[in-house]
């Protein structure tokens, strides 16, 4: 017994020193007051270690230092959300470093904030925050429960007042998850409707793949590979219904076209045209950023649209909100679709900006719109 304590004591000694001797994590990525980075990663036997990111065209080099601790820093970089990982002798790998991390469809990505400027609206501020919920709703169109989540404003739990109501549409491959993530929906919201420049609503951001129920490892479904998969064949426009029969019947919301909007990016902004066009006078807003506006499959949803357009305009939205990059591979659809806007003499907003098919001019069409909504 009197042998087994001390072995025990000597393990603990060896662990104690160990444990001590172990040096602390790193710093990284250090965001510096001019906006200039400094990225580090520890690897005594890499032999080359670059970063590769959304704020580089090509892979940054990092120069090995004391201890085997790699880095570099970056120009100052504009006020922006970005991510990035490490190339490692030609292996990608996250920065262990950075806790900080955000999924796209199969893929996570550690990130950073760059504040000064528009990214100031991404981050959390000392404002009134309101409730992001995940919520199940039945969906007797598609033949099960499904999740979304929905955004009520700061101050909704405790009042009676009835709020409008936006929905919040993202593209293919994601899911009612992405625009709080990459989106950074809720931050948004909160810091507008705080500053006064968005008026308190009430935001719905649903599951456009009707393939499944919810976003990945959140169901019954099990945890399953997410893919880039989505709904393009008319299932998620004819399912819509159930979406706000739910949201309407337990939510304190405004029953009419004038509290309505929809909006969405790429997929989710074809979706937000035809469920507009399909449902002329339900949406008194509508907003299409860098949006899949060709029918993709055959669906009585996407059959004779230019006159179920001519149906819509025909009921006076009040906002017909088009924004595009000039870089986005999707340009060459938009600009015949605005022609025909023009041709039609259909009143709208056109908002053309540099950019291409990403999250970072998604944010700022976001940005954007909220303060032309319900007015």
């Amino acid at each position: 017994m009197k042998r087994l304590s001390t072995a025990i004591f000597a393990l603990l000694c060896t662990l104690t020193v160990s444990f001590a001797q172990e040096p602390t994590k790193l710093f990284s990525p250090e965001v510096h007051p001019d906006g200039s980075v400094t990225f580090r990663y520890t690897s005594s036997k890499a032999e080359s270690v670059k970063v590769v990111g959304d704020f580089v065209r090509r892979p940054l080099s990092m120069t090995k230092g004391e201890k085997g601790v790699w880095s570099v820093t970056t120009e100052p970089l504009p006020s922006e959300l970005y991510h990035y990982r490490f190339n490692v002798d030609g292996r990608m790998v996250m920065d262990p470093n950075n806790l900080y991390v955000i999924r796209n469809v199969a893929d996570f990505y550690p990130y950073f904030i760059v504040g000064g400027g528009k990214a100031d609206d991404y981050m959390v501020h000392n404002v009134p925050h309101g409730t992001l919920s995940k919520v199940w709703y039945p969906s007797p169109t598609l033949g099960m429960d499904r999740r979304m989540s929905v955004y009520t404003p700061a101050g909704y739990e405790k009042g009676k007042g009835r709020y409008p109501v936006l929905y919040l549409l993202h593209g293919m491959g994601g899911d009612e998850d992405c625009w709080q993530e990459f989106g950074r929906a809720v931050q948004i919201l909160d810091n507008l409707i705080a500053e006064g420049r968005a008026v308190p609503m009430i935001v719905v951001m649903p599951n456009g793949n009707t393939a499944h129920k919810s976003a990945p490892g959140q169901s019954d479904e099990g945890m399953y590979k997410p893919y880039f998969g989505g709904s393009m064949d008319g299932s998620f426009e004819s399912s819509f219904g159930d979406i706000v029969r739910y949201v309407e019947s337990h939510y304190r919301v405004v029953r009419k076209p004038s509290a309505r909007a929809v909006a969405g990016l790429s997929m989710g902004g074809g979706h937000s045209l035809c469920l507009a066009a399909n449902n002329p006078g339900m949406f008194d807003y509508v907003g299409l950023f860098s949006p899949a506006v060709k029918p993709r499959m055959e669906s009585p949803t996407y059959e004779n649209l230019e006159s179920k357009i001519a149906a819509m305009f025909a009921k006076n939205p009040k906002l017909f909100y088009v924004a595009i990059g000039d870089d986005d591979y999707l340009m060459e659809e938009n600009v015949e679709f605005r022609r025909m806007l023009e041709e039609k003499g259909y009143p709208h907003h056109y908002n053309l900006t540099d950019g291409a098919h990403k999250w970072n001019v998604w944010r700022d069409y976001l940005v954007d719109l909220l303060p032309r909504l319900f007015k």
